[in-house]
Parts: structure tokens; sequence; C-alpha cells
């Protein structure tokens, strides 16, 4: 079950995955050109950190083992969907997301990676990137998001993988 609130944002969760290099985790959703970083609702009665495991193993096949979690973002980061991706038949009516962003970082081998993982794939294909790329590249309307969990992540970033973004996140 989904978790709407009283404004109509879905309660969500973000990944952003690092390798020991200070790239990140990027995959395109399944038959379309849109890229991002994993993400997926929390379900009633679970909690964000919960949503976080379980969407990291439905989505990338990873476990709680094959990754350190870093850090979080204070603050819940909302973004609006354009009118013409609400789904108003549907009660609630989901408006947009309203997002806890974890940083990652992988400590096994990326082989171990796999968007087969669940019966329902999300993604057909991933790569690492720059961190200062996702801003760029992903669709519009998740930029600002972005945008404010990388900025907010970035020191703990740099403090685990010793490097930072190359040239600015925006």
């Amino acid at each position: 079950m989904q978790v709407i609130d009283s404004e109509g944002y879905r309660a969500n969760v973000g990944i952003i995955l690092c390798n020991p290099d200070g790239q990140l985790f990027w995959a395109r959703r399944i038959g379309q050109q849109a890229w991002q970083f994993p993400q997926g609702g929390i379900r009633s009665r679970e909690s964000p950190e919960q949503a976080l495991y379980r969407e990291l193993g439905e989505e990338i096949g990873l476990d709680y083992e094959d990754v350190e979690l870093i850090g979080a973002t204070r603050e819940w980061l909302r973004y609006r969907l354009p009118s013409h991706l609400v789904r108003y038949h549907r009660e609630p009516v989901c408006i947009g997301q309203k997002q806890r962003w974890f940083l990652l970082r992988l400590l096994g081998d990326e082989s171990k990676v796999n968007l087969m993982a669940s019966g329902t794939p999300e993604f057909d294909r991933w790569r690492w990137i720059a961190p200062n790329e996702p801003v760029r590249k992903v669709v519009r309307f998740k930029r600002q998001v972005y945008r404010c969990a990388l900025e907010e992540l970035e020191p703990l970033l740099k403090k685990v993988t010793g490097k930072l973004a190359a040239g600015r996140l925006a």
C-alpha cells in the first residue's frame, strides 16, 4: 500500500550508491531513454530505512551486506509531477513525491548488481557516472531534488571516497 500524505505527496526513498572511485550508480528506466538514481515508495508500516533496503534488493539486486550506509538527507525533499503524469482517476491522488535520500557505498564487487532481481525490473541498463552529471541528465522535474540531495550528501561522499565532484553539481 502506497503512503500518500494529505497534500498528495507519495513517501519515497532515493538511493545514491557510490563506488570506491566516487562515481555514482545511474540506471536507465526499462524501455525508455530516462536515466535516474534508484528510488521507490515507502509502504505502510515501513520505515524509510526498511524501504531503502527493500528497494535496493528489488531494483538492483543488492543486500544490506553489499553496501555501507553513509548518510541520509535530514529533511524530506519534494517534487511535483507534471500534470500529464498525475493519475487523477486513482484515489488518493498523488501529485508528486516526498523523498528521503540515502548515500550508500558499494562494499563488494559490482558484478553483484542484478537488474532482474525482481519479477518486474525497473531498469534495463546501468553505469557509473561522475557526481556532477545527474542534475544535468535527470528529467527536468526531478532536477531540484537531485541538486538538493547531492549538495547535502556531497561532503559525506568526499569523506568516504576522498573525492569531490568534478565541477559544480548544477
